[in-house]
Formats: C-alpha cells, sequence, structure tokens
C-alpha cells in the first residue's frame, strides 16, 4: 500500500512536466501486425480470430489488435487479446481489463501477481479469477512495451511518463489470456510471452 502510494505520488509529480510534452511527437518503434502472431505456439493451435465490433473498438480506441482463440496439446481453450497503442499522449490509453470485466458480467472473486519467467527473464503478470453465475474463468495479463514488461497499473503508468519524457515514447500495449483453469492460463501465457516482443517492442 505505502509502494503505491509512493509511485501515484511521483506519477502526479511527473504529471506536470509530461504536460509539456503532451504534443510531442512520438519516436516511432519498428513492429510486426499483431495479425503475423503465429498460428501454431508451442503445441498450442489458433482456433480463428473473433474482430470486435464497432462500439468495442470506440472504447478502447487501439491502433492495432488480435482477439484469437487457441487450443491446447489436451484440448484446453484459451483466448489471447492483444492490443496497442502507438501513442498514449493525447488520452488513448490501455483500459485496466479489472475496468473492463465487471462491465461484461464477469466478477472478480480472487486475485494475485504472479511471476511466469524462468532463469533467463521474468515475466511478471496479474492472474485474477473471475465468475458469471456457474461459468469461472482465469485471466492472465501484463502491459508491455519500450522494453518493458510489467504487471502493475500504477507502476505502467510511471514508466509510461518517464519513457514519455526520456525517449520520446509513449506507446505499448497489453497481453491477455483468458483460459478455465490456473494451468491453461499459465501454460499458454508462458507460450506466447517469448514472441509478444516483435508486436510491443
Amino acid at each position: 500500500m505505502v509502494a503505491r502510494a509512493a509511485i501515484l505520488a511521483v506519477i502526479i509529480c511527473l504529471g506536470g512536466a509530461y504536460g509539456r510534452h503532451a504534443e510531442s511527437h512520438d519516436v516511432p518503434a519498428p513492429r510486426a501486425p499483431l495479425a503475423d502472431m503465429p498460428c501454431a505456439i508451442d503445441g498450442w493451435q489458433c482456433a480463428g480470430d473473433a474482430p470486435l465490433d464497432r462500439e468495442s473498438l470506440e472504447v478502447l480506441r487501439v491502433d492495432d489488435y488480435l482477439n484469437r482463440g487457441y487450443v491446447g496439446p489436451a484440448g484446453q481453450p484459451a483466448a489471447l487479446f492483444v492490443g496497442y497503442y502507438a501513442s498514449q499522449r493525447q488520452g488513448d490509453t490501455i483500459h485496466s481489463p479489472l475496468n473492463c470485466l465487471p462491465g461484461s458480467g464477469w466478477e472478480p472473486t480472487g486475485s494475485r501477481v504472479v511471476d511466469l519467467g524462468n532463469h533467463a527473464s521474468r515475466l511478471p503478470a496479474n492472474e485474477v479469477v473471475v465468475q458469471k453465475g456457474l461459468d469461472r474463468q482465469v485471466v492472465v495479463y501484463w502491459y508491455q512495451g519500450r522494453g518493458r514488461r510489467i504487471a502493475g497499473d500504477y507502476l505502467n503508468k510511471f514508466w509510461l511518463v518517464v519513457d514519455a519524457m526520456r525517449l520520446n515514447r509513449s506507446d505499448g500495449g497489453l497481453v491477455r489470456v483468458v483460459a478455465p483453469t490456473e494451468e491453461a492460463a499459465e501454460g499458454f501465457a508462458q507460450a506466447v510471452a517469448p514472441r509478444i516482443q516483435a508486436f510491443l517492442p
């Protein structure tokens, strides 16, 4: 709680300085379009894309996105959403799944921060169990961009402000995996993570 308050205070202090750079133009980062995400990922096979409707796109205001289903080696389903923002200077910022899920009828029943990485690379992520009626799903998500993978909402905003001033970049994205069990959600997230760098540099 103290750490979160400290980060929030720093963000507020940096806000004034960031405001002076709000009209600056971002340095474009070379990246591949999300449509090029592989259909085969470590035994997981894509089961089809699900384009978002106009209303959802007007809310999200993403510059590029992928919304695709996959099926695992044992037949377990997983849904992958990746949203990319070329610039977050003019209010087009990433929406936290914690804000969107209740609006879709999914109520969080538990959450924790996990590290799904290995000895060579950390993968901090949020893991949220959600329920709608008798249906239960596990959501794993993290923020990625400008060479960082971040779980925390406030920490992501902090580095967004710092990188906008230091690197003249405010691009970034959200990676979200949804599956029926922790094992499937975590396993697919670990399989996807190494391939995201080309799309969210």
